[in-house]
């Protein structure tokens, strides 16, 4: 099992910067595919991006590919996505979500979740 604790969060304004950190418990971060999710007011909670076991496979929801990156650090057991040139659109809670076994973007298919993580970005 592991327990996930973002970070990082904030108030920012549009074309600005952010990065979100996620800590994770446990001695077996590195077994575990990696993702970010999102969710704003009124919507359902949707995909950001994942990264795979190891760090050599990731990929992106078409809304922010080539503004955000997702990388992991299993030294320090924790994943982090930087975001940048920010949309008021990307206004949300982030959340970090983990699986052994599914590297995808399937809500459902995340076994372990975090509390989340709020970020306002303001036009």
């Amino acid at each position: 099992q592991v327990q996930l604790v973002e970070s990082g969060g904030g108030l920012v304004q549009a074309g600005g910067s952010l990065r979100l950190s996620c800590a994770a418990s446990g001695r077996t971060f590195s077994t575990y595919v990696m993702a970010w999710f999102r969710q704003a007011p009124g919507k359902e909670r949707e995909f950001v991006a994942a990264i795979n076991w190891g760090g050599g496979s990731t990929f992106y929801a078409v809304s922010v590919r080539g503004r955000f990156t997702i990388s992991r650090d299993d030294a320090k057991n924790s994943v982090y996505l930087q975001m940048t040139s920010l949309k008021p659109e990307d206004t949300a809670v982030y959340y970090c979500a983990a699986d052994r076994s599914y590297y995808g973007s399937a809500t459902a298919m995340y076994t372990y979740w975090g509390q989340g993580t709020q970020v306002t970005v303001s036009s």
